[in-house]
């Protein structure tokens, strides 16, 4: 009889303070092993400190890593709110691959009902972008940007193999550019997405342990 794969811990990694009580901060553990929410801290160079130094831990050893918060939407058409499912993550560094793309969508769909799913390219800044620079990013064939999905996956891979993800709710767009991300009514429905999305989370690391075909 063959065993099941021993479950393996998820470490979701945001930024901000605001996002990480959107997540319902602590641990807790799935049907998929245990489950650590990071708060990093803003910008590329905090996520991939923070990242590298959790990942250090053995208790965190094979840990699939999920990236997720806030994001500026690139496409014309996107509204605060949106989800964004990575098929890569891509800084100057280099690109990294994500892993159950279709699953994820699919999950969301379920999980948040209502709301528009994007699907591609998640790139990375180390700043706000704002104006042009959205165009310029977006004929690169991004359709979203934040300063910590990159580094953070990126970190993830390089300390081992592992599966990685990053899903991102749409807080700004071309047509809908913000400020302050708690006064502002596309915050508000941003923040209440993410509160959301975390069974999907789930569902993605649950799936991790099923045998692949």
């Amino acid at each position: 009889m063959r065993s099941r794969p021993a479950p393996a811990p998820l470490l979701i990694a945001c930024a901000l303070g605001i996002e990480q009580f959107a997540l319902r901060r602590g641990e807790r553990t799935t049907p998929g092993g245990p489950v650590t929410v990071l708060r990093t801290g803003m910008g590329p160079a905090a996520a991939e400190r923070s990242v590298t130094r959790v990942l250090a831990d053995p208790a965190l050893h094979g840990a699939a890593v999920l990236a997720t918060g806030f994001c500026a939407g690139l496409a014309p058409g996107m509204h605060p709110g949106d989800l964004v499912v990575a098929e890569e993550t891509r800084d100057p560094r280099g690109s990294v691959p994500c892993v159950g793309t279709e699953l994820l969508v699919k999950e969301l769909v379920r999980t948040v009902p209502g709301r528009t799913v994007h699907t591609g390219p998640l790139t990375g800044s180390d700043h706000v972008v704002r104006g042009h620079e959205r165009s310029d990013l977006l004929a690169t064939g991004a359709i979203a940007v934040d300063m910590e999905s990159a580094a953070t996956l990126l970190s993830a891979v390089r300390t081992a193999e592992r599966p990685v993800a990053a899903v991102r709710v749409v807080v700004d767009a071309p047509e809908h550019e913000l400020v302050r991300i708690g006064t502002v009514r596309g915050g508000i429905s941003a923040f209440r997405v993410l509160r959301s999305v975390l069974p999907a989370f789930y569902e993605w690391h649950r799936s991790l342990l099923l045998p692949r075909r």
